[in-house]
């Protein structure tokens, strides 16, 4: 049994009339199958076709490795002719291309037009992962509206910036407590990730991080420690994200350990799904935010005020979709709806650039240089 790959290619406007004149999907093998069939040889469908003998008979013959059947009959003397599982093969792609031509001609209109955008040079592209978030969704479709495509994908803060440092993406997003102690276990996990002069921070927004609850919070549920009382089952966030290093924080300064919370190897990898898993009954409570608790009807106990960092190289800074994404930043047709969101409020720094150490305290500044790096 062969496994199907759908593939498409770019042509220019006039070559790409003649091949897909029959239809807009193509197939190479189908092709070469039937230019021989056409032709009546390997040299008349070589000819056909624009190739050469050798590349035509050489693919033929890797086409026959691969399928296991032979394609061609290589008779002494003859003209080559199509083996029976040939036919069958373009037999089998004519009943397809029956069957599913309007579907194939709507998705190659569909391809053209996702394409068209990255051929027009006022649409601008910008890589971006960041931690979950939801504000990051709205401002994903309020950027597209203004020619600025944000490809998000999300992943724990800590995977963020490094995607950033190893040039997968343009800029990181990650959240940190809105006055994280120098010496915590959230500024010794970004600390090294993060190099003043080197990265620079755009301000993006304020939001709470706290308990997602049942409605109601029958349980009764106010802090961290409620949560470590016998029976309360809890889910947490995978390794790596900034929510998961804010709880193994708290639980330092509070001096509980892991086993303390019922729940704490049971994981989700994002805000929406810890909250169904909440809203499931298969939890009583995670540290999430409030949008995320409110979409699956919960209630939410703010417990921690946090900033969502944007942070990108300084030399990406004056690129163009680098730019656009500032100025959206401060607008304030975007400022008005984040400020419409649970849990989010705006700050007065949004789309601004800042430096690492102005905006958080994890570098001690000492005789002229900065502690930490030499």
């Amino acid at each position: 049994m062969q496994q199907i790959h759908i593939s498409y290619q770019w042509a220019p406007l006039g070559l790409a009339e003649v091949r897909n004149r029959h239809s807009p999907l193509r197939n190479p093998l189908m092709d070469l199958l039937q230019a021989v069939l056409n032709a009546g040889s390997i040299a008349g469908a070589a000819k056909l076709m624009g190739l050469s003998y050798r590349h035509v008979w050489g693919e033929l013959k890797r086409w026959e490795q691969t399928l296991g059947q032979p394609l061609i009959l290589w008779e002494k003397g003859q003209a080559a002719r199509l083996s029976g599982f040939a036919d069958k093969l373009l037999w089998a792609e004519r009943q397809a291309q029956a069957r599913l031509a309007p579907q194939i001609s709507a998705l190659q209109a569909e391809l053209e037009k996702t394409f068209a955008i990255a051929f027009d040079p006022t649409h601008q592209a910008l890589p971006i992962y960041a931690s979950h978030d939801d504000a990051l969704v709205m401002l994903r479709e309020v950027a597209a509206a203004q020619s600025l495509h944000l490809d998000l994908r999300f992943c724990g803060s800590v995977d963020a910036i490094r995607a950033l440092n190893e040039g997968r993406c343009h800029v990181a997003g990650f959240h940190a407590p809105w006055q994280p102690d120098a010496h915590s276990l959230v500024a010794r996990t970004y600390k090294p990730l993060l190099k003043p002069g080197q990265h620079k921070l755009i301000g993006f927004a304020t939001r709470a991080q706290g308990l997602m609850v049942e409605a109601g919070n029958p349980l009764r549920l106010q802090s961290l420690a409620d949560v470590a009382r016998a029976g309360v089952r809890y889910v947490n966030r995978s390794p790596g994200t900034g929510t998961r290093l804010l709880l193994d924080q708290c639980l330092q300064v509070l001096g509980l350990q892991a086993l303390d919370l019922r729940g704490y190897d049971h994981e989700e990898n994002s805000h929406a799904a810890v909250a169904a898993c909440i809203a499931a009954g298969q939890a009583d409570t995670g540290l999430g935010i409030a949008s995320a608790a409110q979409v699956h009807g919960l209630d939410f106990v703010p417990l921690y005020p946090e900033r969502y960092w944007l942070v990108c190289l300084a030399s990406a800074l004056e690129s163009e979709p680098v730019r656009q994404l500032r100025q959206l930043l401060k607008h304030e047709a975007w400022l008005a709806r984040l400020q419409g969101m649970a849990g989010y409020t705006t700050t007065t720094d949004a789309g601004q650039v800042q430096s690492l150490r102005s905006m958080l305290p994890w570098w001690q500044f000492k005789a002229g240089r900065v502690e930490g790096q030499g």
